[in-house]
């Protein structure tokens, strides 16, 4: 159930992507391909022995109808030969747009933390949004609103011996980039996925700003919060990361 539930999430999240190439465009359609891969390490030695080592690549497709965008994100610490913290996560989303700053959007998310007290997340949401403002190419606030269907299952049965959480979403969103200056931009992400049924709210805020240090390469500085309302027993409510990392974009 859990596997064949997961599956149908990324199969129909990806599905538009695939609909929006025909096999005839697939080599046309790699110049309307943009990317970023980045990384960030930190090694300590001596007192205390630590590793920590983050992760992502994110991919952009845009034509004239259609802008289909995955992020995909690991996170691995150590300290002293102990595990800390491993997470993995996958987004992707495909926006059907009309009527000029328009969009229609089908999201799909999956995301594995062994430290959560979840054994995985994942969700399905579909909805309407709007690009409100854009100036020239880097400078843009983009809005949705949508519902959908949340499929999560817990490490460790509730005392009814439940290991399973599902119910139907609503879901907010918003995406804030701001060109500094031709070298530097500043990025603000913020999303929301209300419970209908259970009221399990978790939300997410993603601030960061990047500077180009030469050609394709930036440094990037960024703070992540993650919030869970009903949070599982034993884990924290509050997930908090600052990062900082070398960016390259292609």
């Amino acid at each position: 159930m859990q596997f064949r539930a997961t599956l149908a999430i990324v199969a129909l999240a990806v599905s538009p992507m695939a609909l929006a190439v025909s096999p005839s465009e697939i080599g046309d359609e790699f110049d309307d391909w943009e990317g970023e891969g980045e990384v960030g390490v930190l090694i300590t030695s001596g007192n205390t022995e630590e590793t920590n080592i983050n992760g992502r690549l994110g991919l952009t497709h845009e034509v004239a109808e259609w802008r289909n965008t995955g992020d995909f994100r690991s996170t691995y610490s150590e300290s002293d030969d102990t595990t800390t913290a491993e997470k993995y996560s996958a987004e992707v989303q495909s926006d059907y747009k009309f009527e000029g700053s328009q969009y229609w959007f089908v999201r799909g998310a999956y995301e594995d933390d062994r430290f959560s007290g979840y054994d995985f997340q994942s969700s399905l949401t579909t909805g309407y949004g709007n690009r409100v403002w854009q100036r020239g190419e880097r400078s843009f606030l983009d809005l949705s609103v949508g519902g959908g269907y949340r499929f999560n299952r817990l490490e460790e049965p509730e005392a009814d011996g439940n290991q399973e959480e599902e119910e139907a979403i609503a879901r907010l969103a918003g995406k804030f980039d701001y060109a500094l200056s031709e070298n530097a931009l500043f990025r603000q992400k913020l999303s929301t996925e209300i419970g209908l049924s259970e009221n399990n709210t978790i939300s997410e805020s993603e601030t960061s700003i990047q500077a180009t240090v030469v050609g394709n390469l930036s440094m990037k500085a960024a703070y992540l919060v993650q919030h869970v309302s009903d949070e599982p027993a034993g884990a924290d409510d509050t997930d908090t990361q600052v990062s900082v990392s070398l960016l390259y974009g292609f």
